[in-house]
């Protein structure tokens, strides 16, 4: 089946009180289009990547008394799963869509990264829009535009993922949950496409 769109009742699932009615929803609502998602855009980003990547469709296995306020489908280079490499994602929180490279703090990669970002901000800064989101926290739902970050805020983003070993960083795009192009499935490929290519450059410099 092919991937269709999001509609603003997607977004209502995180809305709902309590974990069972919230995972039902999730299921039964989000994870469908999630899924069919990951099956579309996998072989668009093997062939960006150079290598095979793989879908994985958040399941929240490990919860068992909080909500999820979030929910992902993942795609990484390991068939088993995504979370020790670096890898890209598409989501939605209650407020937005974000369709992000990520780095999250179990991978080892994020040294590598951390040392290549440092000799190459001042490129990365040029080459991304100033309108992309950094975050330390793939669980928060905010971050910082491009456009907003000092050289000095980019120097301790690095630092952390050197130093903090719950340090991580994801960087891309967030549409928010009103914006017409989530209800239009071929448009929002586009863009993810689209987002995923401004954003390999940051994935290259992660091994």
């Amino acid at each position: 089946m092919a991937f269709t769109s999001f509609a603003a009742e997607d977004f209502e699932v995180f809305d709902i009180p309590g974990l069972e009615p919230r995972m039902n929803a999730l299921i039964s609502r989000v994870r469908p289009k999630l899924t069919e998602l990951g099956t579309e855009m996998a072989p668009v980003l093997s062939a960006l990547c150079g290598v095979e990547m793989f879908p994985h469709v958040a399941k929240h296995a490990r919860r068992t008394v909080h909500a999820p306020h979030d929910t992902w489908v993942a795609w990484g280079p390991n068939k088993r799963g995504y979370k020790a490499l670096p890898h890209f994602q598409v989501g939605m929180f209650h407020s937005h869509l974000f369709i992000v490279f990520a780095i999250i703090y179990e991978s080892d990669n994020k040294i590598v990264f951390a040392k290549a970002l440092t000799g190459q901000i001042s490129s990365i800064r040029k080459e991304l829009p100033g309108n992309f989101f950094w975050s330390t926290d793939h669980l928060d739902p905010r971050g910082t535009p491009q456009a907003d970050m000092s050289d000095e805020q980019f120097v301790e983003l690095t630092r952390k993922l050197r130093e903090v070993k719950k340090g991580e960083v994801t960087c891309g795009l967030r549409l928010d949950k009103n914006d017409p192009i989530l209800e239009d499935g071929e448009a929002l490929l586009n863009v993810i496409q689209e987002t995923f290519e401004t954003l390999l450059p940051l994935y290259r410099m992660s091994f």
